[in-house]
């Protein structure tokens, strides 16, 4: 019950600003769909470069909006609304609630990706999308609302979400895998790059795009940062209820 309740906030809410949440989720990927894969007429690995572009743009918008969709919320609610106090004292489970936040944030990322995904269908780029990757988006959208879940319990402000935004999301934007390949970084550098959720998430959409099987290890990946900042999720909140 405590997870409908969720839910149905996140619904309200998305229904209430839904302009504002699709127009927010279309803008940035589509002036990068224009600027780079329409105004650079270039290729990757012998392929048109939308072929590679678009997997990457669609695989950030289910990062960005899954995050957003958290990350300032939740610090509102948690350091002025006292949301978070109060659910805390209610009959609600704890486990439900963040499970809630998490599912929540998760769809307002895969919405992000489908919006996206529409943009590009008049390109024609014969690129393969199927069940297997709105699955892989949802669940690039949980790892990184249980990310801004646990950076909301961090936050000292309302003002620590666009910093978080600003310190996590941007880099991993542009370093993961999205708008050009990691190959060519250096040694060392590349490993490390490749084993953040949004470098595995990019690669695993892509491959299917391109009508290539995913593989495991980017699942594990994903589903091991999920396990681990989950728990987190968890440990703070009880913690802090035990208070």
């Amino acid at each position: 019950m405590g997870i409908v309740t969720v839910l149905w906030e996140k619904w309200v809410e998305f229904r209430r600003d839904f302009y504002k949440i699709t127009v927010a989720a279309m803008i940035s990927p589509l002036m990068y769909l224009i600027i780079f894969g329409l105004g650079i007429q270039t290729t990757s690995h012998g392929e048109p470069y939308l072929h590679f572009l678009v997997p990457g743009i669609v695989s950030m918008a289910t990062m960005t909006g899954s995050f957003s969709a958290i990350a300032q919320n939740m610090s509102v609610q948690r350091l002025y609304e006292k949301a978070l106090d109060q659910v805390m004292v209610s009959p609600t489970p704890l486990w439900q609630f963040i499970l809630g936040q998490i599912i929540g944030g998760s769809l307002r990322g895969l919405y992000a990706g489908g919006v996206i995904l529409l943009l590009t269908i008049p390109i024609r780029t014969d690129l393969i999308f199927n069940g297997l990757s709105v699955f892989i988006m949802f669940l690039n959208g949980t790892v990184f609302s249980t990310i801004a879940l646990v950076l909301s319990f961090l936050a000292k402000s309302y003002t620590d979400a666009p910093r978080y935004t600003a310190y996590i999301i941007t880099p991993m934007s542009f370093l993961c895998n999205t708008f050009f390949s990691t190959d060519q970084m250096p040694a060392g550098f590349r490993q490390v790059i490749s084993l953040l959720p949004l470098s595995q998430t990019s690669a695993m959409i892509r491959s299917i795009a391109n009508g290539q099987p995913a593989g495991a290890f980017g699942f594990i990946i994903l589903f091991a940062y999920l396990i681990v900042f989950g728990v987190i999720s968890v440990v703070f909140i009880y913690k802090k209820k035990n208070l």
